[in-house]
């Protein structure tokens, strides 16, 4: 028998959220049931839900920073039990059988990954419905354990923030000895600093103005740059390795790349909603790469909520009752928050 799961959905484009009823599948024989505790709440949602990266699909019940709780499992369940403290992040599900899938990389899915929301089941007809929402059937394969100690509502916005910024903190070499700079104190950046420290890198904060120097040191920075001053911009020419850009508002990158010593990184993690323009010679007169990253595949997002466990890295949240998510979006929308909201489940009533 389906599972029925209250919900909060978009009805359309730029419509308030407002209460929803859907069904979840039974758990087949590797699904597993999940009770929803806490659902982080990302900027992309708001993007998807007023179709800011294009036509989305609806009624949309966002969310894919899912924890919570085992309650039933299929006959061949093998990972998990009745109980245990699980995650769903930004996938379900995706074909298993490309090179990606075969690497570990769902998220680089050939035939394309099942998102969380706004996307469509492997047969490509059943949509997806993420995690504003009681609970949710998953298979196992999709499914993460939280390691035991780790509170579940600071925990949740690590299912996104926390993989998007420690995969391509890890893969371009953040660790001892490296400069790496975080550009954007908000809900990705706040994370990518806790994580680039934990690895054992340098780390600077790029702002646009002095107003986060104090939470930038509290989070772990050993220093702070703003971006609009020119003389202290002049000065950091060539110092960083690494530069992790969380920034999702049109910014300029080429004085971003001019921080970057020879065969630096820039890679990008936001998402503007305009293009950004590069100057070739940004590039060329050093060698630096311009680069961008998504999430991370299964595996991955296990490997980063493990090291996060064992280094204490955590994301600030403010919870937030389901019935005030949109007030919550409208703070989003001007970055009203320190640093992350959550959704606490348990007060989505019927």
């Amino acid at each position: 028998m389906p599972h029925p799961a209250l919900s909060y959905a978009a009805p359309s484009a730029k419509a308030p959220l407002a209460p929803f009823k859907l069904d979840r599948r039974a758990p087949g024989t590797t699904d597993v049931l999940i009770e929803i505790a806490y659902c982080g709440v990302c900027h992309s949602d708001l993007h998807q839900a007023r179709e800011d990266w294009g036509p989305a699909l609806f009624p949309m019940v966002p969310g894919h920073e899912m924890v919570g709780h085992v309650t039933a499992v299929g006959a061949q369940v093998g990972k998990f039990k009745v109980g245990d403290r699980v995650g769903v992040g930004c996938m379900l599900d995706s074909c298993r059988r490309c090179e990606s899938c075969a690497a570990g990389e769902e998220q680089f899915c050939s035939a394309g990954a099942s998102m969380s929301y706004n996307g469509y089941e492997q047969d490509g007809k059943t949509m997806t419905f993420g995690g504003y929402s009681q609970r949710i059937t998953v298979d196992e394969a999709f499914v993460v354990r939280v390691p035991e100690g780790m509170p579940l509502d600071r925990a949740a916005p690590l299912l996104c923030a926390g993989i998007t910024t420690y995969s391509p903190l890890k893969r371009f070499g953040a660790g001892p000895g490296k400069r790496v700079a975080v550009m954007g104190l908000g809900g990705l950046g706040h994370v990518g600093v806790r994580v680039a420290r934990a690895m054992g890198a340098e780390v600077t904060v790029i702002s646009t103005s002095q107003s986060k120097r104090a939470d930038a040191a509290e989070l772990g920075a050993q220093d702070f740059l703003v971006s609009t001053d020119p003389k202290a911009m002049k000065a950091a020419a060539g110092r960083f390795d690494l530069i992790l850009d969380t920034v999702s508002a049109v910014h300029d990158l080429n004085s971003a790349l001019n921080l970057l010593r020879t065969d630096g990184t820039l890679v990008l993690v936001g998402v503007p909603e305009q293009a950004l323009p590069v100057q070739p010679f940004a590039l060329i007169g050093r060698r630096r790469r311009l680069a961008g990253s998504l999430i991370g595949g299964i595996a991955e997002t296990q490997e980063m909520l493990d090291f996060c466990a064992e280094h204490g890295v955590l994301a600030d949240i403010e919870t937030v009752a389901m019935a005030d998510i949109n007030q919550a979006w409208e703070r989003l929308l001007k970055n009203d928050v320190r640093y992350r909201f959550v959704i606490d489940m348990a007060t989505l009533k019927a």
